[in-house]
């Protein structure tokens, strides 16, 4: 009897010794910065005990027959079959510990979905694969694209602490401040999941669904795409950056600023050397993942731009296509991604590389495209 005790407490300490140090560990559920994430959290927990101090029991009671009314003890099995009063009770146990717990999940669910009293609006739209970020109130629109190096992708240099987790401009909101998030997708499912901040949403083409943040502490937090969307659906990384009212607000006039800047240069004429260093970037950023820093593609679904009729043929064909996008295809209309000067930059690299100039100059078309060139084949297509 002292062994079976023994034993028992040894099953006991163990069990609970390993809830408690789940509770800090890196494998569990992380707390978050948010009070979302907070009732997430304690909810996940006191399931998680629940869940402990059921299976101390049952394998308690499991372990002490066994012991007990072992064979070499001479212990006869018992011959019975049901039992009403256990049936009840087996039944109803279970029954009430689920609605126990249906109840304060119920409650987490409402919180969840309860978009009142925001003060900041974000659609979220998820693109294959970016993200773009409209803040409907501050007239703010950009896409957030992975900045990882292709080098570190293709194991050709060291991964640093953030690979495939940096993008080149994250999201921007202001603390304590509750922010709604309408979120929807372009082309196919996406999933806009930050763990630190208790939010994971579907992105659905067609349907806008909503969901919200309330960040305490300023700093940057990191999320992915939560759904398999594709052959790169792990290079959609979400980063938000949590700053004060006031550094939000300068922000927000900073955007103006640059989106005017950008609007004053978008129709002036680059050298041939400027359009291929920015389309060289902009190509990496946008397009390396899909056709490759090499040209080759990931073909049938990513064909090849080395040697590509389209890139070697004519300049408006080539802009329109790039404008437009292919439907029914992976390949995306960029017209309404990219500014001018951006996408001329891109189609200029891409007629020079890899040969493609040498072909191009053999059949006499454009080599260089600059973004007027861009600005004519927008309101051609008009």
């Amino acid at each position: 009897m002292l062994r079976i005790r023994h034993w028992i407490g040894c099953l006991l300490s163990s069990l609970l010794g390993s809830a408690v140090y789940a509770e800090d560990s890196k494998w569990n559920m992380p707390y978050g910065v948010s009070p979302l994430s907070h009732e997430i959290y304690n909810l996940h927990m006191a399931c998680f005990w629940v869940c402990c101090v059921i299976g101390v029991m049952v394998f308690s009671v499991l372990i002490y027959s066994l012991v007990k009314f072992r064979k070499s003890k001479g212990a006869k099995a018992s011959h019975f079959h049901e039992h009403l009063g256990i049936e009840i009770i087996w039944t109803t146990i279970p029954f009430l510990i689920l609605v126990a717990l249906a109840i304060p999940a119920t409650i987490v669910l409402m919180h969840i979905h309860n978009t009142d009293e925001s003060a900041l609006t974000v659609k979220v739209t998820g693109y294959q694969w970016k993200w773009k970020y409209e803040y409907l109130d501050q007239g703010v629109s950009f896409f957030s694209i992975l900045s990882t190096n292709q080098n570190q992708i293709n194991n050709l240099a060291p991964k640093d602490k953030w690979f495939l987790l940096e993008v080149d401009k994250p999201m921007v909101v202001p603390v304590n401040t509750k922010v709604k998030i309408l979120v929807t997708a372009d082309d196919v499912i996406h999933s806009w999941w930050v763990p630190s901040l208790g939010v994971k949403q579907d992105a659905v083409p067609g349907y806008i669904n909503e969901n919200w943040i309330y960040i305490t502490t300023p700093g940057t937090y990191r999320g992915q795409c939560g759904e398999l969307c594709g052959v790169n659906h792990a290079f959609m990384p979400i980063v938000i950056r949590a700053v004060s009212q006031a550094e939000f607000d300068k922000w927000v006039i900073e955007q103006h600023a640059l989106a005017g800047t950008l609007q004053q240069a978008g129709l002036k004429n680059m050298t041939p050397d400027e359009l291929m260093k920015l389309g060289k970037t902009e190509y990496e950023k946008n397009c390396a993942m899909c056709h490759q820093n090499t040209g080759e593609g990931l073909p049938p679904t990513f064909p090849p731009l080395k040697r590509s009729r389209i890139v070697t043929g004519p300049a408006t064909a080539n802009i329109g296509f790039v404008l437009s996008g292919v439907p029914g295809t992976a390949m995306q209309a960029f017209g309404d991604q990219l500014d001018n000067r951006t996408l001329a930059a891109i189609i200029t690299y891409t007629r020079n590389a890899w040969g493609n100039d040498r072909m191009i100059e053999n059949r006499q078309y454009t080599v260089v495209v600059q973004p007027q060139d861009v600005e004519k084949s927008r309101h051609a297509g008009r």
